[in-house]
């Protein structure tokens, strides 16, 4: 690696260190960066994977405030990601590349849809909800109802159907990592009712988990580029901090049109590789 490919790697490392921990998808940053260097794709992929680990770290040390009272969620939420990592990254190394490159655009397709619509699809939801209640008839004196907002319920886990999509989003996160966090997002956005910094924070720390598990793994049966490691370490540390100190001051509006933007940016990349 030259001196020049070596800047252009650590730079690359910074930006994908505060892209993920505001929105996600910094390996479409990194990994075109890492190819660009004459880095075989498996080689690039592991690497970038083990390299991102302290900025998901350090993203989410940055968001901790907001990750106060979401303990429970935290590690319920981390088991599917431990599993759903480990699964993706021994599918890395067992599938051929085309595998899921046919899948990939549509899965950050569908992902950016949900992010875009997440206000109405709520709203939706929270009033089918009321109507039921509604149509339910008056509460008996020893009925339980779970804790309410002004219009609607309160999804306090999201349920299995949330543990389900996030397990299945860290499978692809553990191939690949490309948009995960934007996946992770929209799912939340939809089945939790919290606000999307409160979001972020979880979102990235089950980062950091799938991509602590994955590296893990391929420390033992995958090849590095330690130089590439350690520039986008280095790099993914520092943009972590800074992404966390600049992201936790967007609106929610702002938040969701720059995840629909860099996303959007990422599917297109990805139709064209």
């Amino acid at each position: 690696m030259t001196p020049w490919e070596a800047v252009a790697v650590f730079a690359a490392g910074v930006a994908a260190g505060g892209v993920n921990t505001v929105v996600g998808s910094g390996t479409l940053i990194t990994f075109p960066v890492l190819l660009a260097t004459g880095l075989p794709p498996v080689t690039a992929t592991v690497s970038n994977a083990l390299g991102l680990v302290p900025g998901a770290i350090s993203g989410a040390f940055g968001y901790r405030k907001e990750l106060r009272g979401q303990r429970r969620r935290i590690l319920r939420l981390s088991v599917g990601a431990l599993l759903g990592g480990f699964t993706g990254a021994v599918l890395l190394l067992a599938l051929p590349a085309t595998a899921f490159e046919k899948i990939v655009p549509v899965v950050v397709g569908l992902a950016l849809v949900l992010v875009a619509f997440q206000p109405l699809i709520t709203k939706r939801l929270r009033r089918r909800a009321r109507d039921r209640s509604s149509s339910a008839g008056p509460p008996g004196p020893d009925a339980r109802f779970p804790a309410t907002l002004k219009d609607g319920p309160v999804h306090r886990d999201g349920g299995p159907l949330l543990f389900v999509g996030l397990t299945l989003a860290s499978v692809y996160g553990g191939y690949f990592a490309a948009a995960q966090g934007i996946i992770y997002m929209s799912l939340m956005g939809v089945l939790l009712d919290e606000t999307m910094q409160r979001l972020t924070a979880v979102k990235n720390v089950l980062v950091a988990v799938v991509n602590t598990v994955a590296a893990t793994f391929f420390l033992f049966v995958a090849d590095f580029d330690w130089t590439a490691v350690a520039l986008i370490a280095v790099g993914s540390a520092i943009g972590g901090q800074f992404g966390a100190a600049v992201g936790r001051r967007f609106s929610p509006l702002v938040l969701r049109v720059l995840i629909v933007t860099i996303g959007t940016v990422a599917l297109v990349q990805l139709l064209l590789r």
